[in-house]
């Protein structure tokens, strides 16, 4: 008897995440593909490790219905991440665009990896040069 009220609840627990996007697939194959690349690309600003594609928080719903009527619109997919990022700005974004203000986020773990292999270079010959006391055991 327990088991099966705890699964009736699991199993009524679990109904929300089967309503992520009622509405059908948009009736040209090219906006519906644009519709799931955006999706899958845009963070959920509430959970933040999903897309809204996979998110059912509120908010990620109403991006989803916002998105999908700029593509009925018209707007390319450049217009739709200017506008998301203009409003939620660059965290709203997986791949976040490259900027002069966030080069060291691009560019730092490079440096970083140049510097730390100079200096392993740098210490290996340095032992490499130092004599060897052959009373040592």
């Amino acid at each position: 008897m327990i088991r099966a009220l705890t699964f009736s609840l699991l199993l009524w627990l679990s109904l929300p995440a089967h309503a992520i996007d009622p509405s059908d697939k948009l009736e040209d194959p090219v906006q519906d593909e644009l519709y799931q690349r955006i999706t899958e690309e845009v963070r959920c600003l509430v959970c933040q490790n999903q897309s809204i594609a996979n998110s059912t928080a509120p908010l990620a719903a109403d991006l989803r219905r916002e998105i999908r009527r700029m593509i009925e619109e018209g707007s390319n997919e450049t217009e739709i991440k200017d506008f998301l990022v203009e409003r939620y700005g660059d965290f709203v974004l997986y791949r976040p665009r490259f900027r002069s203000w966030n080069l060291v986020l691009w560019l730092g773990p490079i440096v970083l990896l140049t510097v730390g292999f100079i200096a392993l270079v740098v210490n290996v010959r340095r032992r490499k040069n130092l004599p060897v006391d052959e009373d040592a055991p």
